[in-house]
């Protein structure tokens, strides 16, 4: 794992995620279910190659609810109570590459040489669904798997934590859906390189042909 220092959302965190697939988008690459490779990857591959011919990338307003506002609001709060309930302390750390380079992830934190966190502050009804199945919620199975395959961690501790309510804290380590991830992200980045190639090579010949006609416009003047 590679960490590159920087603070998530800033112009640095921007630029080195640039083109990268990231955990929280694993979603796009392998189902939480079965764990197959994903209908949503072409649309997912699609973004990552427009990602790098966006001259305003990273400087979008995206849409932001209120839940997510709390969430982020929320979160260092969490993060002290997932301290104090584990004894540990969690490093925040901007953007973690996984070794080769070609996937990366914003984790809440890594808590010394073996673990991580992912945090979650939901609205009220959505932490009682929480507690009721008691699992790793199914929505985030695939981001918190890349998490654990892209860093080489040994867990990874799901926390979702509501005021008024109980929280649900899960510890995740590598099975057989991280191998499954494994092989899904080896599939969906050898398609996604090959759209980026095709992408390149047509634009390259469009700017081609673009001079070539130019040229001739020009050579009747």
């Amino acid at each position: 794992m590679k960490i590159i220092d920087c603070k998530q959302y800033d112009s640095k965190w921007w630029e080195v995620r640039r083109g990268v697939p990231s955990a929280s988008e694993f979603g796009s690459i392998i189902t939480p279910a079965k764990g197959e490779y994903s209908t949503a990857s072409s649309t997912y591959a699609c973004q990552l190659v427009a990602d790098y011919y966006d001259s305003f990338y990273g400087m979008q307003e995206e849409y932001v609810s209120v839940a997510m506002r709390n969430g982020t609001d929320m979160e260092p709060r969490v993060r002290k109570f997932y301290e104090f309930h584990r004894d540990c302390e969690v490093t925040e750390v901007g953007f973690c590459l996984s070794d080769d380079g070609r996937f990366g992830c914003s984790p809440d934190g890594l808590v010394g040489d073996e673990g991580g966190t992912e945090i979650k502050s939901p609205k009220l009804s959505t932490q009682i669904k929480y507690l009721d199945k008691g699992v790793l919620p199914p929505e985030y199975k695939p981001q918190v798997h890349a998490c654990l395959w892209i860093t080489g961690r040994e867990w990874w501790d799901f926390l979702s934590y509501a005021p008024g309510l109980p929280e649900l804290l899960i510890r995740v380590t590598p099975d057989d859906y991280t191998k499954k991830l494994a092989e899904c992200a080896d599939k969906f980045w050898e398609d996604y390189q090959a759209l980026k190639k095709k992408i390149a090579d047509r634009r390259e010949l469009a700017i081609d042909e673009r001079i070539a006609a130019t040229e001739i416009e020009e050579s009747y003047f």
